[in-house]
């Protein structure tokens, strides 16, 4: 129970909101009656078969941060509040996020809805099982492991080789303890017994096909091109060697429509896919921000993590594809990150320490840097905290001023769109004018120059070692003509470098790549780097020891 004196939760905000019914923020934002598919009062999805272009496609704004520490830097409550910023301003606006995953809600990052008094709501159901989405890409893709097992049990006609299927079962949980596993124990009619594993359902590359198809006919074709593993001749097997595409897009066709809702001052907003930005490329689907640009003129939209990694797979990779750019760019920041990036222990950073900020501001400096590298002008929303002093306020000023950044306070947290204007009015004036963009490599160059690419203008770095697996992993890559894919780099989230407990600004280090795997039906090729895990673990005290359901049937500590 909240006391006089102890601020609301995230949730318990959300509970006191007064939505409205999703078919009045419809109407509002233009979606034809036809085009609604109803999930109770407060959520429903969209028909994009039936949305028609009402003029110019909307402006897409891009929100990403520094390199993220503990300390946090709110990046989606910051996206939820510009965009209740740019609606208070009369704009035609609408906000595309990513659906959370059950992994991080259990685990120890929480959800993804906003916070405070900028969030999307329902905030309960869309931080569960919201419409199901992620149940349909975990029940696809442990469909075709089913069929693969089976085909190989039935007699394998395709000669699949059991030590070189690459495809892993998923699930929608952090366990470390399934990362890896034996499977068909118990004699013959128990199937061919063989090493597996599973990854969690953001990692799987069915979340990465939901997220970068146009169209059923796209998605259907990019399952079919799905690599599931190699033949004892180690020539390739695809999705459309088994003959189940098919049944993969039937179980994808109605979560593939996006899904409405709303922000606590009535904004709509999209919320559809939901791959990580470390070991995937980290935003919601094109055909959510699509579908939105033809409802807006403004659509506010944010990538995971630091630009080192969303922004950059966005540009890179979603952008690429789709074939849009960002109107602009916002790079979230606070002060406490920063002070954390210059060396300031987590337990001291509501102590005044300009000296540290200043060190840590160099973490900044690349990411403005970085976004600059694709030819956009990046905006600094520094979002502030009760704890920051005016001198500190005014050190990162003053260095934005010297480097002539554009830059903003927002206290969306507290005051919602209100608190959001300042930037909104920057955001705006960045929209007036024209940009550069362009991602950063040519995808013919060699699979060596673009990773080298990505590591020395966006990580900082000196250069990349590929691993002998690595190395024998891209022989292979190019010996089937698939080099010309983007590169969807896997890599730690804290740290600009692969390990991650080099804050800051590091330099002169050497990032590894140590396998490079395929995706052909996203249409990208997967690099890891470090100790990056595709199944996550709990933490030692996992956010769910918080969590329950009071009399009535409501959440209970959830954030």
């Amino acid at each position: 129970m909240t006391t006089k004196n102890q601020p609301l939760t995230d949730l318990e905000i959300a509970n006191q909101a007064q939505m409205k019914p999703i078919t009045e923020i419809a109407k509002a934002a233009g979606i034809p009656e036809d085009a609604l598919e109803q999930y109770g009062r407060y959520k429903a999805k969209i028909d994009p078969l039936k949305i028609t272009a009402s003029g110019e496609d909307a402006k897409v704004v891009l929100i990403t941060a520094i390199s993220p520490t503990p300390a946090g830097e709110g990046k989606s409550t910051v996206t939820v509040g510009l965009a209740d910023a740019l609606h208070r301003l009369n704009k035609k606006v609408m906000v595309a996020l990513r659906e959370p995953s059950l992994g991080p809600v259990m685990g120890v990052k929480g959800g993804a809805t906003g916070g405070g008094y900028a969030q999307v709501v329902p905030m309960e159901d869309i931080n569960l099982h919201f419409t199901g989405d992620l149940h349909a890409i975990t029940t696809a893709n442990n469909a075709l492991a089913a069929f693969i097992d089976n085909h190989i049990h039935q007699g394998n006609v395709l000669n699949i080789d059991p030590r070189r299927i690459i495809w892993k079962r998923v699930m929608d949980i952090n366990d470390r303890a399934l990362r890896k596993v034996v499977i068909g124990l118990g004699g013959p009619v128990q199937g061919m017994p063989r090493e597996d594993g599973f990854d969690i359902t953001v990692a799987s590359e069915i979340m990465a096909v939901f997220c970068l198809a146009t169209s059923i006919e796209d998605l259907r074709e990019r399952l079919a091109s799905i690599v599931i593993g190699y033949t004892f001749d180690r020539e390739p097997i695809f999705v459309r060697d088994l003959g189940v595409e098919g049944a993969l897009t039937l179980l994808l066709k109605d979560a593939f429509k996006p899904n409405l809702v709303q922000t606590l001052e009535g904004t709509p907003a999209l919320i559809h896919g939901g791959p990580f930005a470390n070991i995937a490329h980290g935003c919601n689907s094109i055909m959510a921000t699509q579908t939105a640009r033809k409802l807006a003129d403004i659509v506010v939209t944010e990538a995971g993590f630091g630009s080192d990694l969303g922004a950059e797979k966005f540009m890179n990779i979603k952008a690429r594809k789709a074939g849009f750019q960002p109107s602009a760019v916002v790079l979230v920041a606070t002060i406490r990150a920063l002070k954390m990036h210059g060396g300031v222990a987590k337990t001291a950073l509501v102590e005044e320490n300009v000296e540290a900020l200043l060190r840590g501001i160099e973490n900044l400096a690349k990411h403005v840097e970085t976004v600059r590298t694709f030819g956009v002008e990046p905006v600094v929303a520094l979002n502030r905290f009760v704890t920051d002093t005016e001198a500190e306020l005014a050190t990162v000023i003053h260095w934005c001023q010297q480097k002539n950044v554009r830059i903003a306070y927002t206290n969306v947290w507290e005051e919602g769109g209100k608190g959001g204007q300042a930037l909104a009015e920057q955001v705006l004036a960045v929209l007036e004018e024209t940009n550069q963009f362009a991602p950063l490599y040519d995808v013919a160059e060699p699979i060596e120059e673009k990773v080298r690419t990505i590591v020395q203008k966006v990580y900082g770095g000196k250069d990349v070692h590929f691993t002998e697996q690595a190395k024998k992993q891209i022989a292979q890559i190019e010996k089937f003509g698939w080099g010309v894919l983007p590169i969807c780099m896997a890599k730690t989230q804290y740290s600009l470098s692969d390990q991650a407990h080099l804050l800051g600004r590091p330099e002169g280090f050497t990032v590894t790549v140590r396998e490079v795997i395929p995706k052909l039906g996203a249409g990208f090729l997967v690099c890891l780097t470090g100790d990056i895990m595709t199944m996550p673990g709990l933490p030692k005290a996992p956010a769910a020891l918080r969590m329950d359901v009071d009399q009535e049937g409501h959440a209970v500590g959830l954030f």
